[in-house]
Order: structure tokens, then C-alpha cells, then sequence
């Protein structure tokens, strides 16, 4: 019989993140040593890390840290939402975002060759795929600027960690910021104004809207006019100051921040899964 408790497999599990089968067989072939048990997780799940390569990590969480002017945002990926909510995922994605805030990383690469404990933060990744014996990733990370920043992480579920998170450069009154912010997080901009739009993005938009307004059947001269206004409503989508307020639809978040006495200035949106 095996020298190990259900004890022992509620620690190991929390320890390591892995499955209790995987646990269970772990433990039976170190006859209950914790530690030996450990490292047979660590080598058999490092042996699965190039099978794992490419595999679907569609799950994980957003991590947000905010200090004085400087927002930093962190998506951490596994492949199921079980590892997601789990204690040991969640304590990683901390560790993440705090090498990520520590090395002033702006991009995902800067960040997989910052460390955490004095090992590159990929190669941590690469062990926690090892012990949870799922692909574990980061997929990207935002860094903000600004006079003030705030930040807003939102659950899409209420048993799962953040899936979106905001970070909001600002100047102005953080309550308004904030509930920009928010809005963010539900209507997703991609831009902050017009002009970070490239001009051929906004050609292809305007050629789809003659060609669809043609094949329509809308008058020639009429044609100008329908056009812009689809054209405007693209922006209206896209561009954070022009899209309608979510509290608030009958303003734009350009005419709230102004009551407010607020403007914009940078904003960077996350959300678990999203290209």
C-alpha cells in the first residue's frame, strides 16, 4: 500500500497545480515522498512540454499593477478554466506581473527574458507547464504612461479570475478616468482617436461603403453622404472618444470626460483569449 494520505495529495496538488492523477501516480511511484514526488512531476511534464507546444491556451486570467503614472497589464494563458481559478495559476500570473513591472518590459519578449527568482520568466513558464501539465503562456502584455493611471479588471465569470483587464492614462478626476475605463472593458476600442487610425484602414472602410451602398440600389448623388456616414460610424465603433458612454448613451465618453474635466491620453484593453 502506498505510503501517502488524501492529505498529502490535497497539499501536493495545491503545491504543484497538477491533476490528482497525476498526483496519485506521482506519490505511488515515491512511496509518499513530497519531494521526490515533485520532481517526478517536474521531469515527466517537462518530457510533455514540446508535445504540449501546440496545443489551445484559451483559458487563463488578466493581471493588472498600477504605480503613480505607469499601468501594466498581464495576460497569462492555460488550456482550461479548472487550472485558471486554481491557487497555483493565479500565484504565478502574480509572479509574472511582477517581473513584468520590475524589468519595465513593454513587449511579450522583453518580458519572457525577464526573471523571476533569478531564472528567466519563460523558463519558470516552461516548469509550471511541467508541474500542471498543461501549456502555460503568456500572451501579451500592455504598458501605460501617463500623468495618473487606473486601472479596471472585470470577471466574466463569477468562479474564474479577471478575464479582462484596462489600464486608463489620465489627467483629471479618477472617478470619471474609472468609468471610462470600465467602459473600455465592455465595448472595447481599439483606438483612442481617429487620427491612430491608418489611412488605408479608413479607405478599405469607405470603398466597402460606396460597393455596399451600390449594390443597394441608393441613388448616385446620394452616394457621398451615405458613404461618410458609414465611414462615421466605423469611427464611432473603434475610436474610445467617440463611441457612445455606457452609463450614459446619449453622449460620447469625449463629451463625459469634458463635463468632468478629464482627457485621455493612453489606454491598453486585455481580454483571455483575444488575438
Amino acid at each position: 500500500m502506498a505510503n501517502y494520505t488524501a492529505a498529502d495529495i490535497k497539499a501536493l496538488r495545491e503545491a504543484t497545480g497538477a491533476g490528482m492523477m497525476d498526483v496519485k501516480k506521482a506519490l505511488e511511484e515515491a512511496d509518499g515522498d513530497a519531494a521526490k514526488a515533485t520532481e517526478i512531476l517536474r521531469v515527466k511534464g517537462l518530457k510533455g512540454v514540446t508535445k504540449r507546444e501546440g496545443r489551445s491556451a484559451s483559458n487563463g486570467l488578466v493581471t493588472a499593477h498600477v504605480d503613480g503614472g505607469v499601468g501594466t497589464l498581464v495576460e497569462v494563458n492555460c488550456e482550461t478554466d479548472f487550472v485558471a481559478k486554481g491557487a497555483k495559476f493565479i500565484e504565478l500570473a502574480g509572479e509574472v506581473l511582477d517581473a513584468a513591472v520590475a524589468s519595465k518590459a513593454a513587449t511579450g519578449e522583453e518580458l519572457l527574458a525577464a526573471q523571476i527568482g533569478g531564472k528567466p520568466v519563460k523558463d519558470v513558464l516552461d516548469e509550471a507547464n511541467a508541474t500542471i501539465g498543461e501549456k502555460i503562456e503568456v500572451r501579451h502584455m500592455a504598458r501605460v504612461e501617463g500623468s495618473k493611471v487606473v486601472s479596471y479588471l472585470h470577471k466574466t465569470s463569477p468562479d474564474l479570475p479577471a478575464q479582462i483587464g484596462v489600464v486608463v492614462a489620465y489627467e483629471g478626476d479618477e472617478a470619471a478616468a474609472k468609468d471610462v475605463a470600465m467602459h473600455i472593458a465592455a465595448f472595447s476600442p481599439t483606438v483612442l482617436t481617429r487620427e491612430e487610425i491608418p489611412a488605408e484602414t479608413v479607405e478599405n472602410e469607405r470603398r466597402i461603403a460606396e460597393a455596399t451602398a451600390k449594390e443597394e440600389g441608393k441613388p448616385e448623388a446620394a452616394l457621398p453622404k451615405i458613404v461618410e456616414g458609414r465611414v462615421n460610424g466605423f469611427f464611432a465603433e473603434n475610436v474610445l472618444l467617440e463611441q457612445k458612454f455606457a452609463k450614459d448613451q446619449k453622449k460620447t465618453v469625449q463629451q463625459i470626460l469634458k463635463d468632468a474635466g478629464t482627457q485621455v491620453t493612453a489606454f491598453a484593453r486585455l481580454r483571455v483569449g483575444q488575438s
